[in-house]
């Protein structure tokens, strides 16, 4: 087999404990994300010679994989926010497509709610006060305040409503009621959103991601380890990556996600059109990353958003394209950078495996095409990844 031309499929996903876990370590809940994906691969430890991580705090990849008994001979600790993982997944996937790797884990612990109840504060420390970023913190320019200064560039521009933004948020509430592992699943109402306590003009409460712990793991393998495993493959079919801008100053267009490219790149390499798509998991830290990353992806034309979101398309219970399918970080949970769970989502879904929340399609057949679109920062990153089956 030449160099390049080895196919590359997740074989094994799984989430550590989630949602309100107290007397753990971020080392404890890697350690557990792993072994689940692993034991969800059917394959053993040793077959592992590659390994991502990065996360809140200082949790470097060689501390990690050491904690996890690895000594692999592939590592990435790429840190681009919450994109991070769908980049790290397209790098893991060119490398066992080259031969530089076999089978590659990806995994992320985080602590980030046990974390505030217990007065201890983490950040992520790639996207700090220090550089250019330090001219904007003075003013009190925080990450939420950035995304919401966007959302109203787009209400401004478009005529994009509130109550639009809302429903982004009433709709994962209501997929999340459909997942038992979701941190909120009681049902909510635009009317719920909008009288919420305000944070950052316009968002409220409700239009912000949740704060929980939790982690994830997946496991990716080349084409020759699948009749090995114990799971149905869910192949990587295309990636893209794009890094857009740090300050606000930079960003050419406050109504444009780097998805534009990234989204572009996946589907170009992929060879599928959006419409083929059946549904996405895209980071959703606001309703607003939602909205304009599903114009930027091609779901629909730029400034129709808002028009797209309305009468329930969102929503896995008939909705024309399911996104967010277990709740997203709205409601199932957010444990400082998300981009793992969005994978780990999709492969459940592909594989027939999500329960009361499975994506069908037709005469009730399985999803054959998902997306999984990574967001960092306040849009300053983004990684996509298109996925299929059979």
């Amino acid at each position: 087999m030449t160099p390049g031309s080895r196919k590359v499929a997740v074989v094994g996903v799984a989430l550590s404990d989630c949602g309100r876990v107290d007397d753990t370590t971020p080392y404890a809940l890697h350690a557990q994300a792993a072994r689940r994906a692993l034991a969800d691969a059917g394959l053993e430890r040793a077959v592992v010679d590659g390994f991502a991580s990065a996360g809140l705090g200082t949790l470097p990849p060689v501390e990690v994989a050491e904690y996890l008994g690895l000594r692999p001979t592939w590592v990435d600790s790429t840190a681009v926010g919450g994109s991070t993982w769908e980049v790290m997944a397209a790098h893991a996937a060119d490398a066992i497509a080259a031969g530089h790797a076999n089978a590659v884990l990806l995994v992320y612990g985080s602590t980030a709610r046990a974390d505030i109840k217990a007065g201890r504060r983490t950040g992520n420390l790639s996207f700090g006060a220090r550089g250019p970023l330090q001219f904007e913190v003075p003013y009190g320019h925080t990450l939420i305040a950035k995304y919401a200064m966007a959302a109203r560039r787009h209400m401004l521009e478009f005529g994009t409503t509130i109550e639009q933004l809302a429903e982004v948020a009433v709709q994962a509430r209501a997929n999340a009621a459909l997942n038992p592992e979701a941190m909120f699943r009681d049902p909510i109402t635009v009317d719920d959103v909008l009288s919420g306590p305000m944070i950052a003009d316009p968002f409220t409460k409700l239009h912000c991601c949740i704060r929980s712990d939790g982690g994830a793991a997946i496991l990716l393998a080349a084409e020759e380890y699948v009749r090995d495993c114990r799971t149905a493959p869910v192949w990587i079919l295309g990636t893209g990556e794009h890094v857009s801008h740090a300050t606000m100053s930079e960003w050419p267009d406050f109504t444009v996600s780097p998805a534009a490219v990234s989204g572009r790149l996946a589907f170009e390499r992929a060879g599928v059109r959006p419409e083929e798509i059946d549904f996405a998991e895209i980071y959703d830290a606001f309703t607003y990353m939602t909205l304009v990353t599903l114009e930027d992806l091609g779901f629909c034309a730029k400034g129709e958003g808002g028009a797209f979101v309305e009468k329930g398309r969102l929503r896995v219970s008939g909705g024309e394209l399911p996104v967010n399918t277990d709740g997203g970080g709205l409601s199932a949970q957010h444990p400082g950078m998300r981009g793992l769970f969005l994978l780990v989502e999709a492969v459940r879904q592909l594989r027939g495996e999500a329960g009361a929340r499975q994506v069908t399609c037709g005469k009730g057949e399985l999803p054959r095409l998902g997306v999984a679109s990574g967001t960092g920062g306040w849009f300053c990153s983004s990684g996509t990844v298109v996925l299929g089956r059979g």
